[in-house]
């Protein structure tokens, strides 16, 4: 449907764009979310060595880890999670901030989750956790960006 790989596709707006106009090809919000949870089915699992409380996402009702990392000048994102929906909804998020500046993250507010109605197909909790890993890529990226002259 889309290709959300950094090295070929343009700036994190770009990206977001045409992940929305394929999705938004799915009528319903449903189908949409079945989408994400088979591309996140056939995501590889995160190693055990990064399986640390460390990156574990707290407030969460299942296991869910985020692993960020800054090299060469870009944020990276590795997520896992118990729940396959955290698994296919966070997987989306970092696909898309994958590769990214830490000035683009920073100002990026991932709203198409609630216009696409993904969002509407968690549970209360799992909303909560979706929009809280957004604000850990948020703050990670703030804080990994360099120092303004």
């Amino acid at each position: 449907m889309t290709n959300l790989e950094r090295g070929n596709g343009g700036s994190l707006a770009e990206r977001q764009a045409s992940l929305v106009a394929g999705l938004a090809q799915l009528r319903d919000p449903q189908a949409r979310l079945t989408w994400a949870v088979e591309r996140a089915r056939q995501r590889n699992h995160l190693p055990d060595r990064l399986r640390l409380d460390e990156f574990r996402v707290t407030g969460c009702l299942v296991r869910l880890w985020l692993v960020p990392e800054f090299r060469e000048g870009k944020c990276w994102f590795q997520t896992d999670s118990d729940a396959v929906t955290l698994r296919a909804t966070i997987g989306l998020l970092c696909d898309l901030a994958n590769g990214c500046e830490p000035s683009e993250l920073a100002q990026w507010n991932p709203d198409f989750l609630e216009r696409l109605g993904l969002l509407r197909q968690l549970a209360e909790n799992r909303r909560a956790t979706v929009l809280r890993v957004a604000e850990l890529i948020r703050t990670f990226a703030k804080q990994s960006a360099p120092p303004s002259s």
